[in-house]
């Protein structure tokens, strides 16, 4: 039998991985789309630009133009792009142990595992079900809602409560809970029993829960709505309104978790203990990576063996990343950047002609303004150097890596003014 002919290790490892992209010489950034656009799916619409390079808050496209990213990947790069601290971890760990399948175990699943326990401050009987996005998370944790069947009485429970404006994800059982219509229509029937309630409304979250009620997902800021912090205390109130009639309660923070807000988990003030809370985003600093916390042995042994599982949940590469972003956050003090240079945004975000209202906490930012261009401010602030995001009409979003400075912080507040006139302007 013939050897497999293998390149050489060395050769391997200084091999660029622009060297196994076909290029033709320079290629620019409409050349580029155009191959996009024949060998893609069109589920993301044409993008917006061909970005090849990152470094901490910026990032290059293809024809060479510098951006201040200011929307992170959608709050998924926390410490920025290249980061390379966590560039090292990833390549130390893939050097030396990439998968296992879930079979088995490595050292950095367990610590990562044990790490995000001790943040959450999780009690005893606690546990971490790792998977590898923010929607494969909540469909662990809508699973887990389906094992909570039954009712004090033997009732079964049958529903799940959401919110009006709620965004938890694509993939079925999350797109069940997301309230988009146009998200949903194209793929019902979607999983039963699902019930949206208005947004923020005590009165109505209380009168929908009762022992026929599974769970209840939230989230403690909703970012696709265009950043909506849900008002003080309703999160107690969910809390109470759960627990009396046996239901779950399941904090979204897939968008909030990880620092986003200058605290670990925008839930933690609330003063109250969730069933579980789903995680993802900037867990893994830039490396796909979700987790399913769930909190006491009750809700912990709901799923059992058998009944959910991963291929690539929790590998050794995607857990050595979220450790390695932990690690950074923690010892850099990234937390106080957060709380300081989101406050200084929001102020100065206030004082500009044209933004009626900001909302958010720390990085996590949304401002509406007093005419329909968020579209063509985001296209504005493309071609002056600006990453950002508009999930409405009126409405901008700003979600930078965790590690955004204050001077870059002001280069977008001074260049605001002419963004929307000429947004305005081309209306």
């Amino acid at each position: 039998m013939n050897e497999i002919q293998q390149t050489p290790v060395v050769e391997l490892a200084e091999t660029p991985v622009t060297e196994l992209v076909e290029t033709s010489g320079h290629t620019s950034g409409a050349e580029w789309l155009a191959r996009y656009s024949t060998s893609l799916m069109g589920v993301f619409g044409t993008p917006q630009r061909v970005l090849v390079r990152g470094a901490g808050c910026l990032v290059w496209d293809a024809d060479g133009k510098e951006y201040l990213d200011l929307l992170g990947g959608i709050a998924v790069n926390a410490l920025g792009h290249a980061n390379p601290f966590v560039t090292s971890v990833i390549s130390s760990q893939l050097a030396t142990l990439g998968h296992v399948s879930n079979f088995f175990t490595s050292p950095t699943q367990i610590a990562l595992a044990e790490k995000l326990l001790a943040l959450a401050h999780a009690p005893a009987g606690s546990k971490v079900f790792f998977a590898n996005s923010g929607t494969e998370a909540v469909e662990a944790a809508f699973k887990l809602a389906r094992r909570n069947s039954t009712g004090p009485s033997g009732s079964p429970r049958t529903k799940i409560i959401a919110l009006e404006g709620a965004f938890h994800g694509r993939t079925m059982g999350a797109l069940a809970l997301t309230a988009k219509e146009a998200y949903r229509a194209p793929f019902e029937p979607l999983p039963g029993g699902v019930v949206h309630i208005p947004f923020g409304d005590v009165a109505a979250l209380e009168a929908a829960i009762d022992e026929t009620v599974a769970a209840v997902f939230l989230e403690p800021i909703q970012g696709e709505a265009g950043v909506r912090p849900l008002p003080a205390g309703y999160l107690k109130a969910a809390r109470e309104a759960t627990t009396n009639a046996g239901a779950l309660l399941i904090l979204d923070e897939v968008q909030t978790g990880i620092g986003r807000t200058g605290k670990w988990f925008a839930s933690e003030d609330a003063g109250i203990v969730p069933d579980a809370i789903t995680l993802a985003k900037g867990l893994g600093g830039g490396f796909p990576i979700g987790a399913l916390v769930t909190f006491g042995e009750q809700t912990s042994s709901l799923l059992g063996a058998g009944q959910h599982g991963s291929t690539f949940g929790g590998n050794p590469v995607a857990t050595a990343a979220a450790l390695a972003t932990l690690h950074a956050i923690e010892s850099q003090r990234v937390l106080e950047n957060v709380a300081k240079v989101g406050e200084y945004l929001r102020a100065g975000l206030a004082d500009v002609h044209g933004v009626t209202e900001v909302r958010g906490e720390g990085l996590l930012i949304g401002f509406d303004l007093d005419a329909d261009v968020a579209p063509a401010v985001v296209t504005a602030g493309l071609d002056a150097g600006f990453i950002v995001n508009s999930p409405g009409p009126r409405t901008i979003r700003l979600a930078p890596p965790l590690v955004l400075t204050t001077e870059q912080a002001g280069t977008f507040l001074a260049a605001l003014p002419a963004l929307l006139q000429t947004a305005k302007d081309a209306q």
